[in-house]
């Protein structure tokens, strides 16, 4: 991978506010979702399932998912990618915990929650990626094959993220599944036009 320049890269501190940021995005796009009982796609989805279907804390499970995929992340993606995924996951966890006690909804529509909450979701996670950060599992291999094969991140996080949403009718209604189809694709399509091969330059 080609160094970039000193003027393009990110400084510590903006490393550090993107991750706050992108996280607090993320965090606001689960609550809702949990919210109103949807789904959504990677090792969240995942998590998601199982909080759902044993009533184990989402943060936690999230967490502990999370870890056999920092190996891959070390080796594929270099140390300073993994740190910061490390980072952006156990903040997301425990963002997940906190922030009931902060923001509460009285009412929100489950339709308008799949597409605002897949739109802070794809959102926060553009901000993790141009970061050289994410929030571990699929995102490392997305991002690997994006690095590597020029494939778009959100175009095979799409379909990932879909096939997990289509398994959840398990935990779940119809309505709920199509709903978190919806959210889902929402997610990665903010991410395939944003984030793409080239289009930012900073590192």
């Amino acid at each position: 991978m080609t160094e970039a320049p000193d003027t393009l890269r990110h400084r510590p501190l903006e490393d550090v506010q993107a991750l706050i940021t992108g996280t607090v995005f993320m965090a606001l796009g689960v609550l809702m979702f949990k919210h109103v009982g949807l789904l959504t796609g990677g090792t969240a989805g995942v998590a998601f399932w199982l909080h759902y279907a044993t009533g184990w804390n989402f943060g936690l499970v999230f967490f502990a998912i999370n870890l056999p995929f920092y190996a891959l992340a070390y080796q594929r993606m270099g140390r300073m990618f993994t740190l910061k995924t490390f980072a952006a996951v156990a903040l997301l966890a425990v963002l997940t915990n906190l922030m009931p006690q902060w923001v509460q909804w009285a009412h929100l529509h489950p339709a308008a929650t799949a597409v605002i909450g897949g739109l802070l979701m794809g959102t926060g996670l553009l901000i993790l990626f141009r970061h050289k950060a994410s929030l571990g599992g699929f995102n490392v291999l997305v991002l690997y094959l994006q690095e590597r094969r020029g494939w778009r991140a959100g175009r095979i996080q799409m379909v990932l993220d879909c096939t997990i949403v289509l398994l959840a009718f398990g935990v779940t209604d119809w309505q709920h599944v199509l709903l978190s189809v919806l959210g889902a694709i929402t997610l990665n399509q903010t991410l395939a036009t944003n984030h793409r091969a080239g289009r930012y330059m900073a590192h």
